[in-house]
């Protein structure tokens, strides 16, 4: 008895652990996904609208039903200030995002979330809502970790040199469809396009992390906020798509790979992933989750040379590298800071960088 009681309680440690792989393979897959989904012929703004769509079906009742006591009323001013948020880091952001891994790899889209966290923070440093402490060891690290992301993503981004020999794949099967439109995009001008819309998107979604501060602070209600924000931007990226887009076989979906893909990030990224990193979180803190964030990029490069013959290189080796390194230089920062603060002030609520690490996890 006592042997199985013990064992039950090393399982229930390493909960948050498997909580945690499980969000990031279910990340790794939406890249994947997505990009066999544009690959092969799918508007990417139709794409936006379909996933938005779905995502919106699935956390309609979720919050109506769980939150129908403690959601506050909302204000025709505050509802015009989630539009607008939502047009900018919502909207803006995904369209941008999925017309640029048009033009990337799957594994480009997942290296690059991997600065959301380091943007946010120089953003909430420009609005005064983060501070600096150069005289401390976290301050520094916070802002050299900050560096080292950015630029590491701009290495991944421009700087290729010689290929993994032992993953160019590509060789073995020319015609492949899916390696056609990677090899494609990966053409100097297509790619650095592709590069300067994704890194975009990423600006404007870290942009839309710093915008929830105020927002959930006037409207706390997190599960009715995402909802609405979602059919927000089905709206408007509705709206987008068809100014574009004019073509009514565009919209068709069938039983393909374009309805897996809608379906798949609408419900399972926006659903399922929202409440087992809330649960993490609950349990182990915002810290813990974040550490996870980067085995989506080693996933995503290991299922795209295998199934999608992408290429792998060793300036793509270097910029994850200082990608991964730099993120845990802020999230070292972070958590030393945190520390201190709750040391200082016990018993206090959450402060703002764990709100806003909360958020920045529960990315694209």
């Amino acid at each position: 008895m006592k042997n199985l009681l013990e064992h039950g309680n090393v399982m229930k440690d390493y909960k948050p652990c498997i909580a945690m792989l499980f969000t990031q393979f279910i990340y790794a897959g939406m890249a994947l996904f997505s990009k066999a989904a544009i690959s092969k012929g799918m508007n990417p703004l139709v794409f936006v609208v379909y996933r938005q769509a779905f995502a919106s079906v699935a956390l309609a009742p979720l919050a109506v039903f769980l939150e129908r006591k403690k959601a506050p009323p909302l204000s025709n001013k505050l509802t015009c200030k989630i539009f607008f948020v939502s047009l900018c880091g919502l909207t803006v952001s995904l369209n941008l995002y999925y017309i640029a891994i048009n033009s990337t790899t799957a594994t480009f889209a997942a290296a690059t979330t991997n600065i959301i966290p380091a943007i946010t923070f120089l953003m909430a440093v420009l609005f005064r809502m983060e501070t600096i402490s150069i005289k401390h060891v976290h301050g520094i690290a916070k802002v050299l970790g900050s560096v080292i992301g950015v630029s590491g993503a701009l290495v991944f981004a421009f700087v290729k040199g010689p290929p993994l020999k032992f993953l160019r794949w590509y060789q073995t099967n020319p015609d492949h469809h899916i390696q056609e439109s990677v090899t494609k995009g990966c053409c100097s001008k297509e790619w650095i396009k592709g590069s300067l819309l994704m890194i975009s998107a990423n600006i404007l979604w870290s942009l839309w992390f710093v915008l929830q501060g105020p927002i959930v602070k006037q409207y706390p209600s997190k599960l009715r906020l995402t909802a609405l924000q979602c059919f927000f931007c089905c709206i408007q990226s509705a709206f987008w798509a068809i100014a574009v887009e004019r073509n009514p076989s565009a919209w068709r979906l069938g039983w393909d790979v374009h309805l897996l893909a809608v379906a798949y990030c609408g419900l399972t990224v926006t659903g399922i992933c929202y409440w087992v990193q809330v649960w993490t979180i609950e349990k182990k803190g915002p810290v813990f989750a974040s550490m996870f964030t980067p085995l989506a990029l080693i996933i995503t490069a290991i299922f795209s040379a295998f199934l999608w013959k992408e290429t792998l290189h060793w300036g793509s080796v270097g910029g994850a590298i200082l990608l991964v390194g730099g993120l845990y230089g802020v999230l070292w920062g972070k958590n030393k800071e945190g520390g201190k603060r709750s040391v200082t002030n016990e018993g206090t609520a959450e402060t703002k960088e764990e709100i806003m690490t909360l958020e920045c996890i529960t990315h694209h």
